[in-house]
């Protein structure tokens, strides 16, 4: 009866629109290439008049954008003016910036930073490598967790029970025979990460790209972002990975202590 009780009180607060606007802000962040109004009403199995509805003011609000001849809404930058307000790093890229490019000059390869957004990591910030060849993203893209260093750190670092929670939301999607594909592969790297301090991702997506990421503190304790180190696997190998998490851990542990993280 309890159970029953809370789910009652739990419907009795919903807001069907406000319920549809956070799946569709939910469902174009997994499509960076856009997504027209009518994919977006199938998809969700939606009533087109409600997604028009809705689009037409989350458009007139800034949260999308409406482009092409096939008229594609996508995700605006608004939204990362409010993920920075979310865990009070609207000083995040202020902090981070010169270390940002001090590590870039020490390994000569491209240096980001971003934060977690549920089930995904969000790059907000880069420094382009020195190398003629580069990896480079636009900001606001969206990276699994299970096969990104950054991704790693940010499930690693958590509280348990937090990590617990998040842990049975995440998809394990398979890329390629490298990827953590389960919860269990997962978990266990996950115990390494936590004792050497760093993530690694050795082309677990994309081929041919490695990268080292470690995790960025608040006051607290708590892993509010991560910074990482990433380039093409000819340049950086495997056996070379350790080595530059050190490197990425001090810088990380730099930024922390610039919103008051303790290191011990």
């Amino acid at each position: 009866m309890k159970s029953s009780k809370n789910q009652t009180e739990a419907e009795s607060f919903q807001v069907p629109a406000l319920d549809r606007a956070l799946t569709i802000l939910e469902l174009l962040a997994t499509h960076p290439e856009g997504m027209r109004m009518r994919e977006i009403a199938e998809k969700l199995e939606l009533p087109a008049n409600s997604v028009f509805r809705i689009t037409g003011l989350l458009e007139e609000r800034g949260y999308l954008h409406r482009e092409g001849e096939d008229m594609r809404y996508t995700l605006s930058r608004k939204l990362l003016s409010l993920g920075y307000a979310a865990i009070g790093e609207d000083k995040l890229i202020e902090h981070a910036l010169d270390v940002m490019q001090l590590l870039r000059d020490e390994t000569q390869e491209t240096v980001l930073v971003g934060v977690r957004a549920d089930t995904q990591g969000v790059v907000l910030e880069q420094v382009a490598a020195t190398q003629p060849v580069k990896f480079l993203v636009d900001p606001g893209t969206h990276f699994p967790l299970h096969s990104a260093a950054p991704g790693k750190v940010f499930v690693a670092f958590l509280p348990p029970v937090e990590r617990a929670a998040l842990l049975k939301r995440m998809k394990f999607t398979r890329y390629n025979e490298r990827t953590l594909d389960t919860r269990e592969k997962f978990e266990a790297e996950i115990v390494d990460v936590l004792a050497q301090g760093y993530g690694l991702d050795c082309a677990e997506q994309i081929e041919g790209l490695h990268c080292v990421g470690a995790p960025i503190f608040n006051h607290r304790g708590y892993p509010i972002a991560a910074i990482w180190v990433t380039g093409p696997s000819f340049r950086f190998p495997e056996a070379d990975l350790p080595r530059i998490g050190i490197k990425v851990v001090a810088a990380a542990q730099r930024i922390s202590q610039r919103f008051g993280y303790k290191i011990l």
